[in-house]
């Protein structure tokens, strides 16, 4: 019988007290989008750390991304799997996505089977046959899915003596320089004075909520030691490439991307540019409001198109139609859409899945700009964006709004939000969503009564940092588009009321009253 070869496991090295440097903590990439910013930079080299969460909200595809991210043929990894699904069966399914390489397959990624081993022995057989493997690889980091159901399996066994077998197998492998991960199906109640949870150096909390028709996942950096997460809950998505995180502070710590020398755009529109004092600054933020059929997106189409000609690529995000009857509509007004995109001078993204999040499409729009190097953006239209979202993200809007504008802004984009008023005939609104404080420059539109007719005034409200024209003027939509017709002079006042007055006729009126009113007192 051929004796086996001890082998002696790997030790961390011991704080030199003469040097005053702190050590230096290396951080592994999860290999999911956005996470390694929420958890500070990724996970700490070495940490013992616990995924948990309910049944299908992606902890078992989160511990795959992260195993093959990092496993190399220096640096492979163990997945061990014990009372859970089969290997070959969770294979099957994990294989399908896009982060999933079969040449790293039993090679530097290798997946172990301790069902039997669970079944005949207690913990010590489980923590031997850890042991074993892990000294004969040597890995850099180990999975054990799903240890919640070791716990479970041996339900006898009293708290003293499972915390004890998280402490010996934590202590065993950091010795051996892996950093580890625990999979287990908790609720929230499981985390009150878990000896499993608490010995943990990190905690990612998986959730999965369903709110009216829409399913809304969201994690939460629970503990993290030695490093500074994100706080709150994110919310993230599962698609072909695996995960996908979102930080609720996306957008918040975006630098100013906005030029110190003003330059002005064109609207694409003469008469605004004038009313605007020459155009909008570039990098504004500009709010048209009106109501339904006022002409808003034919206003932004103009401003989109303008860009396109002056050589500034430009993203339409729409939520209300789609994008090929966006297109044939700019047609209908000698707009050509379809040979920008071809050049990649435009993207038209279409968002309407009724389960967004803000975070998710500013990701995405963000994405889409980056990728053409967008100078103008139109967002057509915000009614319809909150319609898109979950209803538990509505209830934020207007917060959310404020870090996708403040983002996009920063990123040097001249950015056009149209939004759908109820028309009064009392005040002028500009948006139910009180969020004008948002923006930089607001145009209205709205319908009057004139001589028993229907007809549409511009006005600009507010543009910050720059005078702008007082005046109210009448534009009609035109095979040209959005086109302002009516001079400054007026014989009507009371035109934002909706219901304007010629001016002398109530003077008219006072002096030459109706016969049957001179007997009224």
């Amino acid at each position: 019988m051929s004796r086996r070869k001890k082998v002696v496991p790997r030790k961390l090295p011991k704080p030199d007290a003469s040097q005053a440097a702190k050590v230096v903590i290396r951080k592994l990439p999860t290999g999911v989008r956005g996470l390694d910013e929420i958890m500070g930079g990724g996970i700490p080299e070495f940490s013992f750390n616990i995924i948990a969460g309910g049944p299908g909200c992606g902890k078992t595809t989160l511990a795959h991304q992260i195993v093959f991210a990092n496993a190399n043929h220096q640096n492979p990894a163990l997945y061990f799997t014990i009372v859970g699904e089969p290997v070959i069966k969770m294979l099957r399914y994990q294989q399908q996505y896009s982060f999933f390489d079969p040449a790293k397959l039993n090679k530097s990624v290798r997946f172990i089977d301790l069902s039997q081993v669970m079944r005949e022995k207690n913990f010590d057989g489980v923590l031997e046959k850890i042991a074993s493997e892990v000294e004969k690889a040597s890995p850099s980091v180990v999975v054990v899915d799903s240890f919640h159901n070791v716990s479970r399996a041996r339900s006898g066994a009293g708290e003293i003596e499972i915390q004890f077998f998280v402490q010996r197998l934590a202590q065993f492998l950091t010795s051996w320089k892996a950093t580890t991960f625990l999979i287990g199906e908790y609720a929230v109640e499981d985390t009150r004075d878990n000896p499993v949870l608490t010995v943990a150096d990190g905690l990612i909390w998986l959730l999965q909520t369903a709110e009216r028709n829409s399913v809304v996942r969201k994690l939460q950096i629970v503990k993290l030691r030695g490093q500074a997460s994100v706080p709150g809950l994110h919310t993230f998505r599962i698609s072909d490439d695996g995960l996908q995180a979102f930080s609720r502070t996306l957008g918040l710590t975006a630098k100013s991307g906005k030029p110190s020398a003003r330059r002005r755009l064109s609207m694409g529109i003469p008469d605004l540019d004038r009313m605007l004092g020459g155009g909008i600054f570039r990098g504004d933020s500009v709010l048209v409001a009106g109501p339904s059929g006022s002409g808003k997106s034919v206003l932004a189409t103009q401003f989109i198109a303008e860009g396109i000609r002056k050589g500034e690529p430009g993203i339409v995000a729409i939520f209300e139609e789609r994008p090929r009857g966006y297109g044939a509509r700019a047609g209908s007004f000698g707009l050509d859409l379809e040979t920008p995109q071809q050049n990649e001078q435009l993207g038209i993204l279409y968002l309407r899945p009724l389960d967004l999040s803000v975070d998710e499409t500013m990701q995405e729009i963000l994405d889409a700009v980056k990728k053409i190097g967008a100078k103008r953006l139109v967002i057509d239209s915000l009614a319809g964006f909150e319609m898109a979202l979950a209803p538990g993200f509505r209830a934020d809007f207007r917060e959310s709004l404020y870090r996708m504008m403040g983002a996009l802004t920063a990123a040097g984009v001249t950015v056009l939000s149209t939004v759908e008023v109820e028309e009064s005939f009392v005040e002028l609104p500009f948006s139910h969503y009180a969020i004008s404080f948002l923006t930089d420059d607001i145009i209205r539109l709205r319908y009057v009564e004139i001589d028993g007719q229907l007809r549409k005034i511009v006005v600009v409200v507010k543009m910050r940092g720059s005078n702008h024209s007082k005046d109210i003027r009448e534009y009609v939509i035109t095979k040209d588009g959005f086109v302002v017709i009516l001079p400054r002079k007026t014989e009507y006042h009371g035109l934002i009321t909706g219901i304007p007055e010629k001016i002398g006729l109530r003077e008219t009126q006072k002096h030459e009253a109706p016969p049957e009113a001179k007997f009224v007192k």
